[in-house]
């Protein structure tokens, strides 16, 4: 029997957080839930072609995490197929460590509340984190890990803060998390990962087999997780600045065909641009020109707003300078959706 510690992965996506523990060596996977059928196709395929598992495709459930009773007995129906549960795998390698993810975020963020005309209050992903403390509570692992966007320290949807429900939801399934979320706050810059992305890593303990849980999670954030910091902030030029360049085939005779691409040969696979229509590129324009001009005036609200503003009214060619030189001296790149 592997030595590894055992793991389930909840809202899984296609396996990113999940490929961060595998890459340590010293996780073994024995299960996923992933109810987005492209996500669960990835993870199967990453977990099979890179990390050679071979039942993947019955580790990885694609299935709905509310549905619960048939999440840990099994189902079979004409949306998720057929699946053993989580029971089955769990009782196959007797018993977890460890219970890793986090619910979908788009709740808890504060772009997807500012676009929202209720501030995601009635969205039901709010309470998505109920789900995952029922399959901690059934499976008693020995810690968990819960990540999330750092909106989650704001969100309140019925006017409690969401981090109150989900501490007093684990306390009173025996599980302890550092009292001050604040500095569970994470950059992964900070991790030499060439992004400025911040993220809550929230890591919840047994507090039924543990004891001084809160003086060991304060060292963790303090001491044990700083010695993993990078030394240097790596930006996306550093990370991919010395791939061909990469651009799409244009003209103002074939530019609104979506397959009219022409891509340099190259050795790299899918080193391919994304389709940029006018309506794109008089955007990319707006913004460039704000970051030349050093007034900095598009935040998320202001760029949701001018995609709102952009796809009511058609752009004309005349209106579209060529911008690519503009975006050519910073040192990371963007993208607009």
């Amino acid at each position: 029997m592997s030595n590894k510690y055992k793991m389930i992965d909840l809202f899984a996506g296609c396996g990113g957080l999940e490929d961060g523990f595998l890459q340590s060596g010293k996780y073994e996977d024995v299960a996923a839930v992933e109810w987005l059928k492209p996500q669960v196709n990835t993870l199967i395929k990453r977990l099979e072609t890179k990390w050679k598992v071979k039942d993947a495709k019955e580790r990885v459930m694609h299935f709905d995490i509310q549905r619960e009773k048939e999440l840990f007995e099994g189902w079979q129906d004409d949306e998720f197929g057929q699946g053993k549960g989580l029971d089955y795998f769990v009782n196959k390698v007797g018993g977890i460590d460890i219970i890793i993810g986090g619910p979908p975020c788009q709740a808890y963020s504060v772009a997807g509340r500012v676009r929202d005309e209720n501030g995601m209050r009635d969205d039901y992903r709010n309470y998505l984190f109920e789900h995952y403390l029922n399959v901690v509570n059934r499976y008693r692992p020995k810690l968990f890990v819960f990540e999330n966007v750092p909106g989650i320290l704001s969100a309140a949807p019925d006017g409690t803060p969401i981090t109150d429900l989900i501490r007093k939801g684990f306390e009173k399934i025996g599980y302890e998390i550092i009292k001050d979320l604040r500095v569970a706050k994470v950059n992964a810059s900070d991790y030499s990962v060439p992004q400025n992305r911040e993220r809550m890593i929230i890591v919840g303990v047994d507090a039924q087999r543990y004891s001084n849980i809160q003086v060991f999670l304060k060292e963790f954030y303090s001491n044990i997780l700083l010695e993993y910091r990078g030394n240097k902030v790596f930006t996306v030029r550093d990370a991919i600045g010395d791939l061909p360049e990469c651009k799409p085939f244009w003209d103002e005779e074939h530019h609104n065909k979506k397959t009219s691409h022409e891509t340099p040969e190259s050795d790299y696979t899918w080193h391919k641009p994304r389709y940029h229509n006018m309506r794109d590129m008089d955007t990319f324009r707006l913004l460039a020109h704000d970051i030349e001009s050093g007034k900095r005036e598009y935040d998320s609200k202001k760029i949701s707003e001018l995609y709102e503003k952009k796809v009511r009214f058609k752009i004309t060619y005349s209106q579209i300078p060529c911008i690519r030189t503009r975006f050519a001296k910073y040192d990371y790149y963007c993208a607009f959706i």
